[in-house]
């Protein structure tokens, strides 16, 4: 399938019709040749970055919008700007291959139209690129909702939270610690000529260069290192799980904190929960790759009483349900497919679940809180609403007045996540 023709209908299913990136960009790789996989990503992830930008464009050199069955030559269109506008690839290619694509998208009668809006973009780039970035949403590629929020909540970081979130996200390597320490690891890249850096905090992660192929990593096969963001590896140093204890990886797909958890103890009984069933075939192709064994759930974590009648969890790592925004350099398209109200109904989500986690945790058991969000709703005052209304809780690690760790996008290389450790008194 020609390349911008499936990059148009990619963005015609995420913005138009909701759907996740994350499904509909393998669906469309599949319909394209293989060493057309990388360009098809950074179309279609670049696009998301700078759609208020895009959309301004083409709609200040369109007489009238495309409506209906036309929408996806409207996505078409944004795929040529974005070429033009942000790629190397050179003017008559882009604007070739981009006319191209109407054939596939049964649309023939359109190729003069987007030829002739392409070319009309050529000659007065300067001019309606300088149009496109004189609102906020243009410049920062950000939704009004969430540059309102971002500033209210960062007053002094969140033009860095912005720059970061459309910036393309390094690759993080975790280092299977049973078997090489992360400096043997390290050199084994070295010896491949991938050059790495450790990170100062998590310790089995390694941060490559240049991002690369899992399949040109030493032992990849073989389970010697699995591909995680330095800051979800973190939540080993927060649990700090103990050899032989039972424990709960709750809302667990798809599996990268489970496995580590695995990986650097030895006889725990690790359960692994997540309410997605689809999701969770990720979880056993984890394991199944590292060689690691945990007993995989899908349930309701509002409902433990559904699916678990064993005893209580010496700790538990709830990784709850969130807005996603402090993975958005990973996930382009959540800025599009979130609203602003979303966040009251995922902070009343998490609330249900962390009630329900407490009552699943042995007496002086920890439970680590965590998400990818970068929102205090969700966060730091979740915590507070939480030790108000839970007598037997206690904070550790942090100021109740600013409970657990935020750690913003681009932070030391790293996704937006947040940390808090709770204590069940005995």
């Amino acid at each position: 399938m020609n390349v911008r023709a499936a990059a148009a209908n990619v963005l015609f299913l995420v913005v138009d019709k909701g759907h996740s990136l994350s499904n509909a960009l393998p669906a469309a790789q599949q319909k394209v040749r293989p060493r057309d996989h990388a360009l098809l990503q950074e179309i279609c992830f670049g696009a998301l970055r700078y759609l208020p930008r895009l959309e301004s464009i083409a709609n200040e050199l369109m007489d009238k919008p495309l409506k209906g069955k036309q929408r996806v030559f409207h996505h078409l269109i944004l795929v040529g700007i974005y070429q033009l506008s942000f790629m190397r690839i050179p003017a008559h290619a882009a604007v070739g291959e981009t006319v191209e694509g109407t054939k596939e998208l049964k649309g023939p009668r359109l190729r003069g139209l987007i030829n002739a809006v392409l070319r009309n973009y050529q000659r007065n780039q300067e001019e309606l690129d300088a149009m496109a970035v004189s609102h906020d949403a243009g410049k920062y590629g950000h939704p009004s909702w969430l540059l309102k929020l971002l500033k209210e909540s960062y007053p002094d970081q969140w033009e860095q939270i912005v720059e970061a979130n459309n910036n393309k996200a390094p690759m993080w390597l975790r280092v299977n610690h049973q078997y090489h320490t992360r400096d043997e690891y390290q050199a084994l890249l070295k010896n491949e000529n991938i050059d790495s850096t450790a990170h100062s905090e998590a310790n089995d992660a390694l941060r490559l260069a240049v991002p690369c192929d899992v399949t040109t990593l030493p032992g990849f096969d073989k389970g010697w290192v699995s591909v995680q963001d330095a800051a979800a590896q973190l939540s080993i140093n927060y649990l700090t799980p103990k050899d032989g204890e039972l424990i709960l990886d709750c809302c667990a797909a798809p599996g990268g904190k489970t496995a580590h958890i695995l990986e650097r103890t030895q006889g725990c009984e690790v359960v692994a929960i997540d309410c997605d069933e689809t999701r969770l075939k990720r979880v056993h192709e984890n394991l199944e790759r590292l060689k690691l064994n945990a007993k995989v759930i899908c349930g309701d974590a509002r409902n433990p009483q559904d699916w678990w009648q064993g005893e209580q969890f010496d700790r538990i790592l709830l990784d709850a349900p969130c807005s996603a925004t402090g993975v958005i350099r990973r996930h382009p398209d959540i800025k599009w497919l979130r609203r602003g109200d979303d966040i009251a109904a995922l902070a009343e989500l998490q609330s249900e679940i962390l009630d329900a986690m407490w009552q699943q945790l042995k007496p002086g058991g920890t439970l680590v809180y965590a998400t990818c969000s970068i929102t205090p709703q969700e966060n730091k005052e979740q915590v507070k609403a939480f030790l108000t209304r839970t007598a037997n809780a206690q904070l550790e690690g942090s100021d109740a007045n600013n409970p657990g760790r935020q750690i913003l996008p681009g932070e030391e290389g790293m996704d937006g996540f947040y940390y808090a450790i709770l204590k069940k008194s005995a």
